[in-house]
């Protein structure tokens, strides 16, 4: 039901109301509705913007395995978001998720190890991790 309120589908768009609903759901530990949460917290949308509760919430989806909330908590740690910026992290956060075949976290790979940020400088490894992202 979060997910039809947060897009209109068959009852009206109430992102205060996806928000109660996915914050319902992810009290219960439910790891998908804890990402949405997370993002919900990340953008303001619905609720005040706080990304220290975002990376708080993507962390307790990604520990479930969630690959999406895996995703978000790398971008958390690479850009510094909720968390303290650590490209350790986020290399081994995208790594988890690159294994499924995520594009994005596969072309953050290849920019991490072309920039030498968590990784040693390695511009034979970022091209093929442009590669991989180019074929997903």
């Amino acid at each position: 039901l979060g997910l039809c309120c947060r897009d209109g589908t068959g009852v009206p768009q109430d992102d205060r109301e996806a928000a109660r609903l996915f914050r319902r759901a992810a009290n219960k530990g439910n790891a998908e509705a804890q990402c949405e949460l997370g993002h919900r917290y990340a953008s303001g949308r619905g609720m005040p913007q706080d990304d220290d509760e975002a990376a708080r919430l993507y962390r307790r989806a990604a520990e479930q395995g969630n690959p999406l909330a895996q995703y978000d908590l790398g971008q958390c740690y690479g850009q510094g978001r909720g968390v303290p910026k650590d490209d350790r992290e986020a290399v081994h956060l995208y790594s988890l998720v690159a294994e499924q075949g995520h594009a994005e976290a596969l072309f953050n790979l290849g920019v991490l190890c072309e920039e030498g940020r968590g990784v040693p400088t390695d511009d034979r490894e970022a091209a093929r991790f442009y590669g991989l992202a180019a074929d997903q």
